[in-house]
């Protein structure tokens, strides 16, 4: 596919061209494990079992490289496992490797309780920061890992520039694009070595489906990651690709609603009496605004805020909503509300990463606007 083709067009054609056989326009799904060979060694089209490769999901990883701009894609079961394997594929015990001081609670959790068990040493700190981050570089540092928007606090790094510092410390840099989407930023294109994606969320943008994905340009990470992909085993099972691959095809369309909402949603929340403090990039006063300005094509569909009257009132309006839903994830086509600090983060209570309180995260769907707007009012009544 040519390289000058729009975002969208890539989303609906790449690796899915119509079937040779019977000319479905959309990849079937080969639900099978294993495939006859022509002899010893003889493979139809490279697939000897589903573990190695299987058509439905080279549909899903072409893609995936496509509308991220990289070379090659890989499809995970779940982000979390694509973020073990770019650990085990490019790290050694006793490297070191900055994550954000507001990381996802998942990916915190990989470091501090799964990782370090293997020897791997890791330090937190703003990424927001170039100094900061500079700072907690040593001669071990492997690597920079790093969220824009970060998940739940919404701070944006600048990817170039942290690129740029950590290729002059000889240190890779993994950028984890799930709340932007590559619809609204392209880490490769900013010098990042490689994008994870926890599909689930705006990829996949159905909450029907759980994935992750890896993708990258450079040809011997490639070859490294592949190789786990392959050996550590956990691939994408044929539906959830043909999910993440239906889902990909309104990628576009889907997020320009998110954005539109979220920024009518933000601004209502920044003029509420019950609101100390809203979190959004699109909002001029956010810290980061310029810079998510620079990288991204929007802001997103992800908001959180700061309840006036504490904890409890954060916990109490998570109850009341109607049209957002309480509940974990994010990205889907509906709209859902959680507490990240008795939630999704909980796994980083007691640690530099702990969240405030009083935080609500929202994950700004796609109905229509006035109900948001409404279901909000009268939660935080």
């Amino acid at each position: 596919m040519h390289e000058a083709q729009g975002f969208s067009t890539r989303a609906i054609h790449a690796g899915q061209e119509p079937d040779p056989l019977t000319g479905a326009v959309v990849p079937p799904i080969y639900a099978t494990s294993t495939y006859k060979q022509d002899g010893v060694g003889g493979l139809r089209g490279g697939y000897e079992y589903s573990r190695s490769g299987n058509p439905t999901r080279t549909a899903l990883e072409t893609c995936l490289a496509a509308i991220e701009g990289g070379t090659r894609g890989f499809a995970f079961a779940s982000g979390l496992a694509a973020e073990d394997t770019v650990l085990r594929a490019l790290l050694s015990p006793g490297d070191h490797v900055v994550i954000p001081d507001d990381a996802y609670g998942g990916t915190f959790r990989l470091f501090d309780k799964v990782a370090t068990r293997w020897g791997l040493k890791y330090t937190a700190a703003p990424i927001t920061d170039l100094d900061a981050v500079a700072a907690a570089m040593n001669a071990d540092t492997k690597m920079v890992w790093i969220e824009t928007p970060t998940n739940p606090l919404l701070n944006i790094a600048d990817i170039e520039q942290l690129a740029d510092l950590a290729h002059r410390r000889n240190a890779l840099v993994v950028v984890d694009n799930t709340f932007a989407s590559p619809y609204l930023q392209q880490p490769l294109a900013l010098g990042a070595d490689l994008v994870v994606h926890s599909t689930t969320k705006y990829i996949g943008g159905h909450s029907d489906v759980v994935g992750g994905a890896i993708v990258v340009q450079d040809g011997e990470i490639a070859d490294a990651i592949a190789f786990h992909h392959n050996s550590m085993g956990a691939v994408a099972g044929p539906f959830d690709a043909f999910l993440t691959l239906r889902g990909i095809k309104t990628l576009g369309v889907r997020m320009d609603r998110h954005c539109d909402n979220a920024e009518v949603v933000a601004e209502f929340l920044a003029g509420h009496a019950k609101v100390a403090e809203v979190r959004y990039p699109g909002l001029s006063t956010h810290p980061g605004h310029d810079v998510a300005g620079k990288q991204m094509k929007r802001y997103g569909g992800m908001i959180s805020f700061r309840h006036k009257d504490g904890e409890q009132a954060a916990v109490d309006l998570c109850a009341r909503t109607e049209v957002f839903t309480l509940g974990e994830s994010l990205g889907g086509v509906e709209s859902l509300i959680e507490h990240p600090g008795r939630m999704t983060h909980a796994s980083a209570a007691g640690s530099v990463l702990e969240v405030p309180a009083d935080l609500v995260r929202l994950s700004v769907g796609i109905e229509d606007a006035d109900d948001l707007l409404a279901d909000l009012r009268q939660a935080l009544r």
